[in-house]
């Protein structure tokens, strides 16, 4: 018989040096601030920093995780009427007013409210930012483990796929995930994984604040990657 996957990556201990490294990713999230907004890609500032891109169906819960994720309530904007926001919305991330790295909260898509020529639009929007966008090193997918992954966000996993082939770090959120039982949440998470075919997959609860760590963490890790070092992150006796 199979070993079953485990639920989920655990929180680090409180005085470990990974909970003091998702101490530090938290409060850099904590930083992001507006920076624009855009209706098409020709609008978006061209940027050297990096650039993690968040997308998932209308309902899958992505502004409140990011509002989760940044400390803040209101950064990203939560429509009553989901799929109605059509803009790709920028947030600065720094101490003191630097910007070291770039969130990028883009439409939801799939909601059946919204017109098929403004579906098409965007999903002809978002697959051209994927592709194109010269500073985007991660993206993160929000999905509803519910639901499972669909047709759509399985289409834009393949839009991805070169990307990835050539570095572009991709994560999978299962949002919601309080509303599962821990049998159901391994079930899930086998079965996200089975159908992304690489990148990393974490059960997230904004309620119960469960993978909200590990996902920061994993954050700033991706910008790190992406940055050559600082002075400041130079051992002492460096040359």
């Amino acid at each position: 018989m199979p070993t079953p996957p485990a639920p989920s990556r655990p929180a680090p201990s409180s005085d470990s040096p990974e909970a003091a490294a998702a101490r530090l990713a938290l409060g850099w999230l904590h930083t992001a601030r507006f920076l624009t907004t855009a209706a098409q890609l020709d609008q978006l500032p061209a940027l050297d920093v990096p650039e993690i891109a968040f997308v998932g169906r209308s309902n899958a819960g992505k502004s409140t995780a990011i509002n989760t994720l940044t400390q803040q309530t209101q950064l990203a904007f939560a429509s009553r009427k989901p799929g109605r926001t059509q803009h790709i919305n920028l947030f600065a991330l720094g101490r003191q007013g630097q910007t070291d790295a770039v969130l990028a909260d883009l439409p939801g898509y799939g909601y059946a409210a919204v017109p098929l020529a403004d579906k098409l639009r965007w999903q002809r929007v978002m697959a051209n930012y994927l592709v194109s966008r010269t500073n985007l090193q991660a993206v993160v997918m929000l999905c509803d483990p519910r639901h499972g992954l669909k047709e759509l966000d399985e289409a834009l996993l393949d839009v991805l796929r070169p990307r990835v082939e050539q570095g572009l770090q991709f994560l999978v959120l299962l949002t919601k995930a309080d509303k599962l039982t821990r049998a159901e949440q391994a079930k899930a998470l086998s079965i996200a994984r089975l159908q992304t075919g690489g990148g990393d997959v974490m059960l997230f609860s904004a309620l119960k604040r469960q993978g909200v760590e590990s996902a920061a963490l994993w954050l700033r890790q991706r910008v790190e990657q992406a940055m050559p070092p600082s002075p400041l992150d130079l051992p002492e006796n460096a040359p």
